[in-house]
């Protein structure tokens, strides 16, 4: 495995309580730079919640726990430290429900990836740098979508809104890609070209993934390590080859049949 300070993310004995339920109980993973790993596991298992506390979007508890991304402590002693900022311009952050301004051109939303690199005001009131404008295009065009540049973000469909919130992350100039459940709104079609993506990213680009999956044939095909996670604790950590049959059932028990997204169609 690669070093800390090379790693996108590297989480150290980290746990989070909600009440009583344990959501992360003492999770220890690194992914190095240029990994493609997906997070599987059934609901509630803590993917979502380990993925959202490597980019600081969750606090986790106090004590030994530590995460850090790309060489940043993002979060020490249950708190999350002033590094997290300049650790979240390296990763490109992808949503479930896009995280796209509806009523905002698709071009628009794209370029406030380049937020970080401008003065605030000028995001504002829509100055951006010709540079910048041409790589928006640019990265509109690389992921299939350039022609509905002008339209309104609402107005798409919600594979064009994933590919616009991809190419808002290639504005940005990340270096890593965490995705959290990003096709689970979306058409197999959709799902397929998103998920193609991603793995041209990593393998093209060099970027690292990190992405959290319910559909465990898609984890399979698409991504090399697999991190699966059972009531907050790691249960398998290997190559997507490794995983069998019954590897599997343990994982989900009740869900095992619901996580095989095209054997159910």
């Amino acid at each position: 495995m690669t070093s800390t300070a090379a790693a996108v993310a590297s989480v150290r004995d980290v746990s989070k309580t909600f009440g009583a339920r344990k959501a992360l109980n003492g999770v220890s993973v690194e992914v190095g730079a240029g990994e493609m790993v997906a997070l599987i596991g059934p609901s509630g298992s803590g993917k979502s919640t380990l993925l959202r506390s490597i980019t600081g979007l969750q606090s986790i508890d106090g004590g030994k726990g530590t995460i850090t991304v790309f060489g940043e402590v993002v979060q020490k002693d249950g708190r999350v430290t002033g590094r997290v900022r300049t650790a979240r311009q390296k990763l490109g952050m992808i949503f479930q429900q896009f995280n796209l301004v509806g009523r905002l051109s698709l071009f628009s939303n794209v370029m406030l990836g380049a937020l970080g690199r401008i003065p605030s005001w000028k995001g504002v009131i829509g100055v951006w740098p010709s540079a910048d404008k041409r790589k928006a295009m640019e990265a509109l065009h690389r992921v299939g979508v350039s022609e509905y540049a002008a339209q309104r973000a609402n107005t798409l469909s919600g594979g064009q809104q994933q590919r616009g919130a991809i190419a808002r992350a290639l504005v940005q100039g990340a270096q890593a890609i965490l995705a959290d459940e990003p096709v689970a709104s979306l058409d197999p079609v959709s799902a397929r070209k998103v998920m193609e993506l991603l793995v041209e990213l990593n393998k093209r680009d060099g970027l690292g993934v990190i992405v959290t999956l319910h559909q465990v044939d898609y984890a399979i095909r698409y991504c090399d390590r697999v991190v699966a996670l059972k009531a907050g604790q790691v249960v398998y950590d290997g190559p997507a080859t490794g995983l069998d049959t019954k590897q599997l059932i343990d994982i989900y028990g009740p869900e095992f049949e619901d996580a095989f997204w095209e054997a159910k169609g």
